[in-house]
């Protein structure tokens, strides 16, 4: 691997904030990506996946995540939106990635971007959607508590 994903999820953040606000492309999102401090160290095939990832499922993602909301979509900040789009993504096609580092990445992001409680609600919903979707590493950790 070269960079860091925690890079990745940054910049991807960064970039779906504007999608969800500006409804950028997603080329040019990549652009303006590529220019930003810390594209260099950060992954950049995974920032590429998620990013795409994301966009390309926004749909499918979204009603993954909805059960899961106690408001419409439409009433999420655009940083709390994106996180959780972002998460579910890599819950749903990263198998690799362990869902603990899904949600702590993405409730650390919450609390640097987010609203004073974001990070609160990006990761009770996040908790829900990774019994969900991933039910053998979840049930495993439940076992054992």
């Amino acid at each position: 691997m070269t960079g860091n994903r925690r890079g990745s999820r940054e910049l991807a953040l960064q970039g779906l904030y504007q999608w969800l606000v500006n409804e950028t492309d997603v080329k040019d999102m990549l652009t303006q990506i590529s220019g930003m401090d810390g594209f260099g160290k950060a992954d950049q095939a995974y920032l590429k996946l998620l990013v795409q990832g994301v966009v390309g499922n926004a749909d499918a993602l979204r009603e993954r995540i909805r059960p899961y909301l106690d408001r419409p979509m439409k009433n999420l900040s655009p940083v709390e939106h994106a996180l959780l789009l972002m998460a579910a993504c890599e819950l749903s096609m990263q198998p690799d990635t362990p869902y603990r580092v899904v949600i702590n990445e993405a409730v650390e992001l919450a609390k640097s971007y987010g609203g004073t409680d974001g990070h609160k609600y990006v990761n009770g919903v996040l908790d829900k959607l990774a019994t969900e979707l991933r039910l053998d590493e979840t049930g495993a950790r439940k076992k054992k508590a």
